[in-house]
């Protein structure tokens, strides 16, 4: 007996479903865009305006997988193909994917160092800037800035008596954190850094916990408290604009979609940005919500 030609017959005779569930995957264009973000309101926020501007533009599906985790998950699921774009920092970039120790002189040399080094190692596309840079903000309380004087964080060095910091696990730990806060001001510290979680810090600052905060220059609440951000006259901290990262096979697989994401730089501000973010967090709007706001507004 001929196995061949029964095994032949068998395969032959298989439907189409059958050849399908034989392990035939379906083509990479057809497959759902899937967005995802990491585990912070912004990031969140962001993640489900690109998905919710795709559906609109694609007219197809789009699978989110937001608030994955913190940096590092985010990157390995975008190198692994388990999602295809999220937004990203520039300096994050830098520093926690990159370890890149030295700050690019002004914000467009550190997107072209991110840019070319993404494209050449991790065949990822960082697309222009959305138009936000949510780098460290060291805040202080409105009244004790104009009482002292405090405009900056020079001005802040200048205090004699030690600053009490609150400050998040990541400022705390990365090279552009604190360390880099320290090295560029020698700023006077009661202790090092009070870590809490970043929800906390506007509290212990309003309640007298802390006289200092490391928080984000878009955070929701700075518009919103009489606080004021110190500027970082020495730029000790990198830019953080935010681009979206996206894989380079799936800006070639997918017709329509690089347009359509590039219709999306330049649409935002740090002040829309805090906007959008007090929404979430203070008014206790759903993210899906107020990105249907952001799109509508912005005739998106």
């Amino acid at each position: 007996m001929d196995r061949t030609k029964i095994g032949a017959g068998l395969i032959a005779a298989l439907p189409w479903c059958a050849w399908l569930w034989c392990g035939c995957s379906r083509p990479a264009a057809d497959r759902a865009i899937t967005v995802g973000s990491k585990n912070f309101t912004e990031q969140v926020v962001l993640g489900e305006i690109i998905a919710q501007h795709l559906e609109h533009r694609l007219h197809r599906p789009v699978e989110r997988r937001l608030n994955l985790g913190g940096t590092l998950l985010a990157h390995q699921a975008l190198l692994s193909g388990q999602i295809d774009l999220y937004p990203e920092y520039t300096g994050t970039a830098l520093a926690a994917i990159l370890k890149d120790s030295s700050v690019p002189a002004g914000s467009a040399a550190a997107l072209a160092r991110v840019r070319s080094e993404y494209q050449r190692r991790f065949q990822v596309e960082w697309l222009d800037p959305l138009g936000v840079d949510n780098g460290f903000a060291i805040v202080v309380r409105g009244p004790d800035a104009r009482r002292r004087h405090l405009e900056t964080l020079t001005d802040a060095s200048g205090r004699s008596e030690p600053w009490t910091l609150g400050a998040g696990y990541e400022f705390e730990q990365r090279p552009d954190g604190f360390a880099a806060l320290e090295s560029a001001y020698r700023l006077r510290f009661s202790s090092g850094p009070r870590s809490m979680d970043l929800g906390l810090l506007y509290q212990a600052l309003e309640q007298r916990q802390v006289d200092m905060i490391a928080a984000n220059a878009t955070d929701g609440l700075l518009s919103k408290l009489d606080l004021k951000v110190l500027a970082d006259d020495r730029h000790a901290f990198p830019p953080y604009q935010v681009c979206i990262a996206v894989r380079q096979d799936r800006l070639r697989q997918i017709p329509g979609l690089e347009p359509a994401l590039r219709e999306l730089s330049g649409k935002f501000t740090n002040q829309a940005m805090r906007q959008l973010n007090y929404q979430v967090d203070a008014q206790h709007r759903s993210a899906a919500q107020v990105a249907a706001g952001f799109l509508k507004q912005g005739g998106m």
